[in-house]
């Protein structure tokens, strides 16, 4: 395997999420005291596992606020763990799990000057990589040039620029992304994106990616908790994911694994993936996840698997259809 673990706060940092049993993984304590304490835990568990990689954004609730407190209680000196953080989405639930709207896009060139300054405030020298949030293919985030020209000076301060992209056309946005230059050199030094068994639609883009020498990170490998547990067992949720769930579960009981570290493990064996992210929200997940890196995955199983992913726009629409906690 190429890539490593890290470790996404985007369940650990807010009290609503779209993960499958996010509620139970918070054991329904959402005060911010209880949320923090078990957000250090599980930050602990990462640490001592192995995990050097950890993934922040201004929309995960207070995330970053957790994140910096645990930082400074585990006296972590800047760059002993690599931090990287979002901006681009505002947290708008008011600590609700029900709120009619959780974040709000807005990628102008004052919510990038806000949000820097918010996460500078928190994460300080920590924060070694800084992220566009979900750059869409149909979006024209890489076409303001008073935007770009400011994160192109992110480097001035020690800060490595990067994107996350979603969507179905998320090949798009990568290789769009790879042409944005500023003084003869690429902007965009690290690409986030969704792989997973049942989304493969960016590989290409990504293979190219990596090539070119960016650093690629894998988020959502589980699909946002629907390749692990009981997921695909009729719960009517998944809708046309279900039985596609139930195939590589298939795949994984007769391999003598679980269905998470079966994706998880075929997330890290992509020969173009640096970092892959687990969205563990509790210690015992982090042991599964880090159980993954031993799970063997051989051509076999690409060829079993490979048939199970669909195409992007259906995976898009039924991730639309995913419900918060």
């Amino acid at each position: 395997m190429t890539a490593q673990l890290g470790l996404g706060l985007a369940a650990l940092g807010r009290p609503g999420y779209v993960t499958l049993n996010h509620a139970s993984d918070l054991g329904g304590r959402y005060d911010p005291a209880a949320m923090e304490a078990h957000a250090h835990a599980v930050l602990d568990a990462a640490f001592n596992a192995g995990i050097r990689y950890v993934d922040a954004a201004r929309s995960y609730g207070r995330a970053e606020d957790f994140l910096a407190t645990w930082l400074r209680k585990r006296e972590i000196e800047p760059g002993e763990v690599t931090v990287a953080s979002k901006w681009g989405y505002t947290y708008t639930a008011g600590w609700s799990t029900s709120a009619t709207q959780h974040e709000v896009k807005d990628h102008s060139l004052a919510a990038f000057e806000r949000q820097l300054a918010e996460s500078l405030e928190r994460l300080g020298p920590h924060l070694l990589l800084y992220q566009i949030h979900s750059v869409t293919a149909d979006g024209k985030t890489l076409e303001d040039n008073a935007l770009i020209d400011a994160i192109a000076r992110l480097r001035d301060r020690g800060i490595r620029a990067g994107l996350s992209v979603s969507g179905a056309g998320q090949d798009v946005a990568i290789r769009r992304s790879l042409e944005v230059r500023r003084d003869g050199e690429r902007v965009f030094d690290s690409v986030q994106a969704t792989w997973n068994l049942l989304e493969r639609g960016a590989e290409s883009a990504l293979h190219d990616a990596h090539v070119a020498g960016m650093k690629v990170v894998v988020k959502e490998s589980l699909a946002n908790g629907r390749l692990t547990g009981d997921a695909g067992r009729g719960k009517g949720e998944e809708g046309i994911l279900s039985p596609l769930v139930a195939r590589i579960r298939e795949v994984a009981e007769a391999r003598g694994t679980t269905i998470e570290n079966l994706a998880l493990t075929a997330a890290l064996a992509r020969p173009w993936a640096d970092v892959v992210l687990t969205g563990a929200a509790t210690e015992t997940q982090i042991r599964s996840s880090v159980a993954a890196v031993d799970v063997s995955y051989d051509a076999e199983l690409e060829e079993q698997l490979r048939p199970v992913a669909i195409a992007s726009e259906e995976y898009w629409r039924a991730r639309s259809s995913f419900k918060w906690n």
